[in-house]
């Protein structure tokens, strides 16, 4: 299961629409791994993980151990250790949607071969002006979500043209569902430490999901995915 948002849709329609074998595939942010499994059930490729605490990069390289052609690395994203033109894809679902964007959409294009492909699902405002609650939500998280219907131009701006994208905030239902059913159920399971090194992880969910399946959340908060290619001029 992949628990992020746009789920296991986003790695579907990266397959559908991708789908090349034999290429250097960058994957952003913590949660990626199933993705890359599943992209490597169908085709051949290299993909390097990159995450920006330890934690996620141990629970990586744990879930990869016996997959050689996953490789995980602790980097900034906005400041990665990568070569220029190095990629031919580079996925991200829902981990560049933060007060950082536009320094990691240019470490992205300079990573990025001409002509490569970006697949990345945005976390979106359905409104213009979301309520406090929901603003809430974007500041202790650090989003600073678009507005879902200027989420292409932006792009475009950056001179990507982008060839297929998707509204996927139908995903957002089950995967806080979900969020919410896996912090129930694992909450008495941590130890006094673990609940302490987890607290603001742990409360960003508990307060994420309660927000939108209880109090309206599912009119302001969405999911977009956008499919581009790189444009060199």
């Amino acid at each position: 299961m992949i628990l992020l948002p746009g789920g296991s849709e986003q790695v579907k329609y990266f397959l559908n629409h991708y789908g090349a074998s034999g290429k250097n595939i960058l994957m952003i942010g913590a949660g990626t791994v199933e993705a890359a499994k599943i992209v490597l059930q169908s085709l051949e490729a290299n993909i390097e993980i990159i995450v920006e605490d330890h934690e996620s990069l141990m629970v990586a390289r744990l879930a990869s151990e016996k997959m050689p052609a996953i490789s995980s690395k602790l980097m900034d994203f906005e400041h990665t250790d990568f070569k220029n033109n190095q990629f031919d894809a580079v996925y991200a679902q829902a981990s560049v949607s933060d007060v950082r964007r536009n320094k990691i959409i240019k470490e992205i294009k300079r990573i990025l071969k001409p002509d490569g492909i970006i697949c990345i699902g945005e976390v979106v405002n359905l409104t213009k002006q979301p309520p406090p609650f929901v603003l809430d939500i974007w500041n202790h998280s650090d989003l600073n979500p678009l507005f879902i219907d200027e989420v292409s131009a932006y792009y475009e701006q950056r001179n990507f043209e982008i060839f297929w994208e998707k509204d996927l905030s139908h995903t957002l239902k089950d995967f806080y569902s979900d969020s919410a059913k896996l912090l129930n159920e694992n909450l008495d399971k941590l130890d006094t430490g673990e609940k302490s090194y987890n607290k603001r992880i742990l409360n960003k969910i508990s307060h994420e999901s309660n927000a939108y399946l209880n109090l309206g959340g599912s009119l302001h908060i969405g999911f977009k995915l956008i499919m581009a290619r790189k444009n060199e001029y």
